[in-house]
């Protein structure tokens, strides 16, 4: 494991901070809008939505985190795609397995969970959209540019036959 991060390593931490920033505070609006609409099923709902919500789109971001702690390793790229993968598979089964759960209990308010989590997902992809346009991130990172040999710089250079 290399200790130089990947470039997108800074991004990826700035969009889980903000996440979860915006995260607590749909929980409290969410919390306080669906209790007065609908009591305390829309309270539980709003805040099961928001967790629902949170807990998804930080999988991706949090397995590519953590895929990027082997870059510069030789296996960096089927660990990098493994541990990807792995997490969107996780996401699906997770996925079906709250569906299962939460279908047909009595305190869930399906109009509220859904607007919970829908205001979630939104709230996610404007943070992705203002992280990717503040971030300064060159072009082309992660590059060793080869050196000028005019320069002197000769380590790159294979010995020659006489």
């Amino acid at each position: 494991m290399s200790p130089s991060p990947v470039s997108s390593t800074p991004i990826l931490r700035t969009v889980l901070v903000w996440s979860g920033t915006v995260t607590a505070i749909l929980a409290v609006i969410g919390a306080v809008v669906g209790f007065l609409v609908a009591g305390t099923n829309g309270l539980w709902s709003a805040l099961a939505g928001v967790l629902v919500a949170a807990v998804f789109l930080g999988i991706t971001a949090a397995s590519i985190l953590i895929a990027n702690r082997w870059y510069g390793n030789e296996l960096y790229v089927p660990v990098f795609f493994g541990i990807v993968m792995g997490g969107w598979i996780l996401k699906f089964i997770v996925f079906i397995v709250i569906l299962f759960v939460l279908r047909g209990q009595p305190w869930i308010q399906p109009t509220v969970f859904f607007l919970a989590l829908v205001a979630s997902v939104v709230a996610s992809l404007a943070i992705d959209v203002v992280v990717m346009l503040r971030m300064r991130v060159p072009h082309v990172s992660d590059v060793a540019l080869p050196t000028d040999p005019d320069t002197g710089d000769k380590r790159d250079e294979e010995p020659r036959a006489s």
